[in-house]
């Protein structure tokens, strides 16, 4: 490998990671988080760490702690953390455009690190992006979740029992504050998201299914009949034409 290559690796490696820095000063709380409410659920220091290694996904970890809360069976949650993260084949199918031809084993290995955060950044980046680039931006994104998951459990040891009880409720205010945003921009999120409510607390409180197929069964639900609902008013609109 000449000099000028491996310079050009090393480049796109620095630049990856000096993008990054915002990204994992960003996930610096919401990682603290994770691991105060992975204690108080009841997981080890090494299952949440473990989790946030071979996860590395925010809102699949939190809902995720939720289920197990609930005491969901294991198939229940992987369905669940599957249709969540669903937007990633999108995600990536974009991202594939701008990548540069590098080995597919390469392309595998940063994909794991595919994140809304790491793909925005990718996204907007000027030009192409290659596996040195990628590297350095997922690395020090993924140190910073997996290192500060396992932070936030230590800092839970310190806490007083009362306020690690209390963390429950800031599991749901998560839920709350990162489907916020997205209510704001789009009514279409509005009527998913309150159709989905009250979907679940009617499994819920009837008792008809489990938490964990509760969640499954009124996401895809909802989606459906919101889908389908659009569908017939767009297909009735253009008869009226």
């Amino acid at each position: 490998m000449s000099t000028s290559v491996l310079v050009k690796k090393q480049s796109d490696f620095l630049n990856g990671m000096q993008a990054g820095i915002s990204i994992a000063v960003g996930y610096m709380p919401i990682a603290l988080t994770f691991g105060i409410l992975a204690k108080s659920t009841g997981l080890s220091i090494g299952e949440t760490t473990l989790m946030s290694i071979l996860v590395f996904a925010g809102a699949a970890q939190y809902i995720s702690l939720s289920l197990l809360a609930a005491y969901t069976g294991l198939f229940e949650i992987i369905l669940t953390t599957f249709i969540l993260n669903l937007r990633h084949f999108l995600m990536s199918a974009s991202l594939s455009e701008k990548a540069e031809n590098d080995p597919v084993w390469k392309k595998a290995v940063y994909s794991f690190g595919l994140t809304d955060e790491t793909f925005s950044v990718a996204s907007t980046k000027e030009g192409t992006v290659n596996a040195g680039y990628m590297f350095g931006l997922v690395l020090i994104s993924y140190g910073s979740w997996v290192v500060n998951s396992a932070a936030g459990y230590a800092v839970g040891d310190i806490l007083p029992v009362s306020v690690q009880e209390s963390m429950g409720i800031a599991l749901y205010a998560m839920f709350i504050g990162l489907l916020v945003p997205s209510l704001k921009k789009h009514r279409k999120v509005v009527l998913l998201a309150s159709l989905a409510a009250v979907l679940n607390s009617i499994f819920t409180f009837s008792a008809m299914l489990p938490a964990g197929w509760s969640i499954i069964v009124s996401t895809v639900a909802a989606s459906v009949l919101i889908e389908a609902v659009q569908y017939w008013r767009k297909k009735g609109g253009s008869h009226h034409e």
